[in-house]
């Protein structure tokens, strides 16, 4: 049986929502719409943020993937890594994004869009991070998980 090709109109509505949104956070509100920073606003860890629209937000990358998955199709998702090492992954990961003073979505997304010198830097080193380690797991240590 021949695999479906991959449709690009999916992929290609997606990002576009996600730019719209974000140019619509930024344009209504003045924030950044960042996930590390609107999570952090919607559990209350950040001052001043306006907690009912960050968690409005959330709720809408929340029901928004609920919805793509139900009229799309579900995802298959396999975890092939143990417990711990995907909890030190995520408190690493919350870790960098705090010191980091924003995650993949607010530097990669909204930062390079606004020509943010910091983003640039920033999404540079994640990027290169993250090739290091793929290539370091997948070649120099036989694959992990």
């Amino acid at each position: 049986m021949t695999p479906e090709p991959i449709s690009f109109v999916w992929p290609l509505a997606g990002g576009l929502l996600v730019g719209l949104s974000a140019a619509l956070y930024l344009l209504l509100n003045g924030r950044v719409s960042g996930i590390s920073g609107l999570t952090a606003a919607a559990t209350g860890l950040a001052k001043g943020a306006p907690r009912n629209l960050s968690l409005g937000f959330i709720a809408g990358l929340l029901g928004g993937a609920a919805l793509a998955s139900a009229l799309i199709r579900r995802p298959e998702v396999q975890i092939t890594s143990e417990l711990w090492l995907l909890v030190a992954g995520g408190l690493i990961v919350g870790f960098g994004t705090r010191w980091g003073s924003g995650c993949t979505s607010g530097h990669g997304v909204c930062g390079l869009a606004r020509l943010s010198p910091r983003s640039i830097v920033a999404t540079g080193v994640f990027m290169t991070v993250a090739a290091l380690t793929v290539f370091v797991t997948r070649h120099l240590m036989g694959g992990l998980g």
